[in-house]
């Protein structure tokens, strides 16, 4: 039976609910806002807490016979090819999670390209599964990565048969692609499952012009940030499923072993009215957002200093197999500033919030929500920016390592590092310890540091300069990196 992708379950629900004039004696207690603070409903609205129901004996009833949810996630599985899908209101965090956790188990391996997510490290800490780290692409020229290759998947394999499946990241949230349908065919060769990490890559299904997406490109399960390049609330993710080599039974109860059995019904609207808005309009969404963000990149390229990296830079051999153009990521080494000073400025200055921010660029993501008025106060903002830069040199800068200086051993397991006995030791005297915790510089949110992994000192001296010149460090222990928590 043909999808009727006018319909929105989880929203017509939520209609019907107040239609009704249903009176709920339970959660949550603010009781369709009657019981919220009084100052909180003048900022928030009274709209927030009307959408703000019991999902299981609310919106639907107590044994979900309305089958609100289930229609909504079939629909959204339609739109992307999948066979299966689950909303997820813990954002993908959860979802790479329950997806690591439905192909490998404690002590079994899984293949993982190492510019993996700080989520995906948490995963490997409670699960207990041994990473089996898979090099990404270097570009030492430009100090950024790239999703590793299928050859380096296959070495991996090669080395480590016993391995269950592979998880690669892709897009990166540079916009840089992996060769999915490729890394797919090693992994299915072995009858293994390919999990994509496909957090950035949302809108990717909705235009030709836009990069393949992990359902096409034959991977088993697919994670996707609904919140970061779609127009879901924030925490509003999905994870899909296609084959036969993860049952999707399998899958539902490794995401309801981590899951919240209070799921938000307003994240679920949003998941359900953005798959609704791109059934019906996402090419022409994504049409205008593609050629907006092409003025956007001829206009920055225009102002002195400033690069906007596109395919000619992150694609070609040894490099990234596509690239998503919708990320804008503009790189600023040429005006003699770190991006984190720079994001600072934007902010202080022209209440402008870039996204990605390291050492020389900083992001400007455009989605189908922005028009040439943002992206002509962004382009303002940034020309701006180009005459200051000459007042804001001088800063700390950041000792970026070499690739290779990047890599450290992982000399034990992520998961007996983190829970094992563990002591603070100065950072001058870490080099050759093995770190007990993670060390993250955010965003994009990819560890420099491990748990397990032995440190040296480029990677620390990279932290300390990083951490001086404006780098968000938001999980070590000592956030001022002065100690660094150790294995005992």
């Amino acid at each position: 039976m043909t999808a009727d992708h006018h319909r929105a379950p989880v929203l017509e629900a939520l209609e019907e609910y107040h239609r009704s004039g249903r009176l709920g004696f339970t959660p949550p207690g603010h009781k369709q806002a009657r019981g919220a603070d009084p100052a909180v409903r003048e900022i928030l609205g009274d709209a927030v807490f009307l959408g703000d129901v019991l999902a299981t004996g609310g919106l639907d009833d107590r044994l979900t016979r309305g089958r609100v949810l289930q229609s909504a996630q079939e629909l959204m599985a339609d739109a992307v090819h999948a066979e299966h899908t689950f909303f997820s209101t813990c954002g993908s965090s959860l979802s790479v999670k329950a997806a690591m956790l439905s192909v490998a188990g404690p002590h079994e391996k899984l293949l993982i390209g190492r510019d993996a997510h700080k989520s995906v490290v948490s995963g490997l800490i409670l699960s207990g599964i041994v990473p089996v780290w898979v090099e990404p692409r270097w570009d030492a020229e430009r100090h950024v990565a790239h999703p590793p290759s299928a050859a380096e998947f296959e070495a991996a394999f090669e080395a480590h048969p016993d391995a269950r499946g592979a998880l690669v990241t892709s897009p990166t949230p540079y916009g840089a692609t992996a060769a999915l349908r490729d890394i797919a065919e090693v992994c299915h060769r072995r009858g293994r499952p390919l999990i994509v990490d496909e957090a950035w890559g949302a809108h990717l299904p909705f235009h030709p012009g836009l990069p393949s997406w992990a359902m096409d490109a034959g991977a088993d399960i697919c994670v996707t940030s609904i919140h970061k390049m779609g127009s879901g609330l924030e925490q509003g993710s999905v994870f899909h499923l296609r084959g036969d080599l993860v049952p999707p039974a399998l899958l539902g109860t490794r995401a309801d072993l981590l899951g919240t059995t209070s799921p938000s019904v307003l994240i679920y609207a949003g998941l359900d009215g953005w798959r609704r808005q791109m059934a019906l309009r996402g090419e022409e969404l994504m049409g205008s957002a593609l050629a907006l963000a092409a003025e956007v990149r001829a206009a920055v390229e225009e102002i002195d200093g400033m690069h906007v990296d596109g395919r000619d830079d992150y694609c070609g051999p040894g490099l990234a197999d596509d690239f998503d153009p919708l990320p804008c990521v503009i790189d600023i080494q040429d005006l003699g500033i770190t991006g984190y000073r720079a994001a600072d400025w934007l902010r202080e200055h022209r209440a402008v919030d870039a996204h990605l921010v390291d050492h020389r660029r900083i992001g400007a993501q455009i989605t189908h929500g922005d028009d040439r008025e943002t992206t002509g106060e962004l382009l303002s903002a940034l020309r701006e920016l180009s005459r200051a830069a000459p007042g804001l040199r001088g800063g700390p800068r950041v000792a970026v390592p070499e690739p290779g200086e990047l890599r450290m051993e992982q000399a034990v397991l992520p998961r007996d590092a983190f829970f094992g006995p563990a002591e603070d030791v100065p950072v001058e005297k870490a080099a050759g310890r093995v770190a007990a915790e993670m060390v993250t510089p955010y965003p994009p949110g990819i560890p420099a540091v491990l748990p397990g992994e032995r440190l040296t000192e480029p990677v620390l001296r990279y932290l300390r300069t990083g951490l001086e010149a404006g780098m968000y460090l938001p999980d070590p222990t000592d956030p001022g990196l002065e100690t660094v928590r150790v294995v005992a």
